[in-house]
C-alpha cells in the first residue's frame, strides 16, 4: 500500500512532468509555426551555445568532397537546413545565395544541408536537379536519413545556424525574413575572425517564381497536404477520403475558405493522391496572393498535361510561373509548382486544376 505522502509526492512529481511535457510540446508547435509563417525566431546572441556537430551522417555530397568541424574551422559557417520543394526554403533561397558569393572571398563557408519532407526528396538524383535549377553553387550535405538533422536538434525548415572560426554555433534562426539580422551576424563573426574590409551595407536580391517573396499581407490559407496521413479541409459531395485504395470521387457543389475537394478516379496514398485517370480534379476555395502545389509526374517519370482555371476562368494575368495566360502547364519534375500568382490577394478566389493526362501525384498545398 503506499502511504497518503508518498501518494502527494508522486502526484506533484506528475503534474511537474506533464508541465514540462506540454512546454515543450508548445516550443515545437511555436518553432514549427514560426517557420512555415515566415515569422522566424532569431537566436542572435553572441555567448556560444554548442560546437558544430560531425558530419559524417550525411548520405552524400554536392559541389563538394565531405566536409568536417575540422576542416571548418578557422572559417564562418552558415548553415541553412532546407528541402526543395518547401515554399518557405525557396523564398530564403536568394539571400542565402547572395551571401555566399558576397562574402566567400572574406572567409564566409556556407553550407546546405538538405533534409527532406517528402519520400521523393531522398533521390540523389532529385536532390542534384534541384540545386542545379536553383543555381545552387556551394556545398550542400544531402540528410536523407535525418542524420544532421538529429545532430543539430533542427526541428523546421527553413533552419540557419551561425557558426564561427572555433566552430562555436552561435545563433539560430528559424523561417523567413529578418534577413538584416543575419547578414549581421555574418558581418560580426567574420570581423571577429579577423577579417578586414568585410562591407557593412546590406544585400536585397529579388527572387522570381517560386522564389519571390511572399505578398506583405499574410497569407489566410495555409500549408495543406493532399495524402491522408496529414490531410484537413477535405470535402465531397458524398463520403470522405479513402486511403490505399482506387476511388471515383465527386467533387463538393460548394466549398468554404480552406477546404478542398477532389473529382474523378483517384488512389490515395499516406504522402499523396494519384490520378488514376485523365480528368482528374482538385478544387481549393483559398485566399492568399500565390498559390502553390506540390506534383510529380508519372511514377514511370511520363510528364502530364494540367490546365488551371480561378473563379471558372483562365488565370490571365493572375497565372503563376509555372502556367500560361490560358492556364495550361505540365508536371515533368517532382517538385512545387507556382500556379497563381495574383496581384492582390483581398478576397477569396475558387482554384481548379483539372489534369489532362493520368498518372499525376499531388502532394501538398502552400500559399503565399
Amino acid at each position: 500500500m503506499v502511504s497518503q505522502t508518498t501518494a502527494a509526492r508522486l502526484r506533484a512529481f506528475l503534474l511537474r512532468a506533464i508541465a514540462v511535457a506540454m512546454l515543450a510540446a508548445f516550443a515545437i508547435t511555436a518553432a514549427m509555426r514560426l517557420a512555415s509563417a515566415g515569422d522566424g525566431g532569431f537566436g542572435g546572441s553572441v555567448a556560444p551555445t554548442a560546437t558544430l556537430p560531425s558530419l559524417d551522417g550525411a548520405t552524400g555530397w554536392i559541389q563538394s568532397p565531405a566536409l568536417t568541424p575540422e576542416s571548418l574551422r578557422g572559417k564562418v559557417v552558415l548553415v541553412d537546413f532546407w528541402t526543395y520543394s518547401c515554399i518557405n526554403c525557396l523564398r530564403t533561397l536568394p539571400h542565402v545565395r547572395a551571401w555566399a558569393q558576397k562574402y566567400r572571398e572574406h572567409g564566409l563557408v556556407v553550407l546546405g544541408v538538405h533534409t527532406p519532407e517528402f519520400d521523393f526528396e531522398r533521390n540523389p538524383a532529385n536532390v542534384l536537379r534541384a540545386v542545379r535549377d536553383l543555381k545552387i553553387d556551394y556545398p550542400v550535405a544531402v540528410d536523407s536519413n535525418f542524420a544532421l538533422w538529429q545532430a543539430f536538434g533542427t526541428r523546421a525548415w527553413p533552419t540557419l545556424y551561425f557558426v564561427d572560426a572555433k566552430g562555436q554555433i552561435r545563433g539560430q534562426q528559424l523561417g523567413e525574413g529578418r534577413y538584416d539580422k543575419a547578414e549581421r551576424m555574418i558581418q560580426q563573426l567574420l570581423r571577429e575572425a579577423g577579417r578586414t574590409n568585410v562591407p557593412d551595407d546590406l544585400v536585397s536580391p529579388e527572387g522570381a517564381g517560386t522564389q519571390a517573396a511572399p505578398a506583405p499581407v499574410p497569407a489566410e490559407s495555409g500549408e495543406t497536404y493532399v495524402g491522408s496521413d496529414r490531410a484537413q479541409g477535405f470535402t465531397a459531395a458524398e463520403g470522405r477520403l479513402r486511403a490505399g485504395r482506387v476511388e471515383t470521387y465527386v467533387p463538393a457543389k460548394s466549398l468554404r475558405t480552406n477546404q478542398w475537394t477532389l473529382g474523378g478516379m483517384w488512389n490515395v496514398a499516406g504522402e499523396y493522391a494519384q490520378a488514376d485517370e485523365k480528368g482528374g480534379r482538385i478544387a481549393y476555395r483559398f485566399r492568399a496572393r500565390d498559390l502553390h502545389l506540390v506534383l510529380g509526374p508519372t511514377q514511370e517519370g511520363r510528364p502530364v498535361r494540367f490546365r488551371v482555371r480561378i473563379d471558372g476562368q483562365a488565370p490571365k494575368d493572375d497565372h503563376g510561373s509555372d502556367t500560361d495566360a490560358e492556364g495550361f502547364g505540365q508536371v515533368d519534375a517532382q517538385r512545387l509548382y507556382q500556379l497563381v500568382r495574383q496581384r492582390s490577394s483581398n478576397t477569396d478566389r475558387l482554384f481548379e486544376i483539372e489534369f489532362l493526362d493520368p498518372g499525376v501525384r499531388a502532394y501538398a498545398f502552400t500559399f503565399g
